[in-house]
């Protein structure tokens, strides 16, 4: 009989609930446990876990303010690039109105070179025409005294009626070309 009480008290109790003495045992325990981490544990755990959120914010912010130096940097080379370029565009346009400008003064020169040898090139042939008349006048002369002594059959040897004599000869022969062309422009 005490077997089947037995087995009816059984029957009676839970069998998913534990016994009582163990359940407060249980309880007890869990509680220290409980206690235990929430005093040494859970301080240290969150200690970490607010290190490691403040690491976390301060590389953010680490990282945003090395993006807008990083930014800064990049508007700062932009501008210098920008300046660069203008100031290069400037020299350029400066060495252009300078070559410009150069090579205007060197036609000028060459010009002016130019227009003096051509003048010193005028003046050499009208001196030489000059001194070539002057000895063509000479020649003639001496060739017409020669040829007039030789005609009239006395000598011309006097200096003065040579001079006169040449004179005229050459001033009549000078004035045969323009009374021609004179002569044709009247035709």
């Amino acid at each position: 009989m005490y077997a089947l009480t037995h087995l009816a008290s059984e029957e009676m109790e839970n069998p998913l609930l534990p016994p009582m003495p163990e359940l407060v045992i249980g309880i007890v325990a869990f509680l220290i446990v409980f206690l235990f981490l929430g005093k040494k544990l859970l301080p240290n755990i969150n200690k970490v876990l607010e290190e490691r959120r403040a690491a976390i914010e301060g590389g953010m912010e680490q990282a945003k303010a090395a993006k807008d130096e990083a930014q800064q940097v990049l508007e700062d080379y932009r501008a210098q690039l920008a300046d660069a370029r203008h100031e290069a565009a400037r020299l350029r346009q400066e060495a252009q109105e300078q070559g410009v400008t150069m090579i205007a003064e060197m036609r000028a020169e060459g010009q002016r070179q130019r227009d003096e040898i051509v003048a010193a090139g005028h003046a050499q042939v009208e001196a030489d025409r000059k001194a070539a008349a002057a000895a063509l006048r000479q020649d003639v002369g001496r060739l017409a005294i020669d040829l007039a002594s030789r005609i009239v059959g006395e000598s011309l040897q006097d200096q003065a009626r040579q001079s006169r004599t040449v004179d005229r000869f050459l001033d009549a022969l000078e004035e045969q070309p323009a009374a021609v062309t004179k002569a044709e422009a009247t035709r």
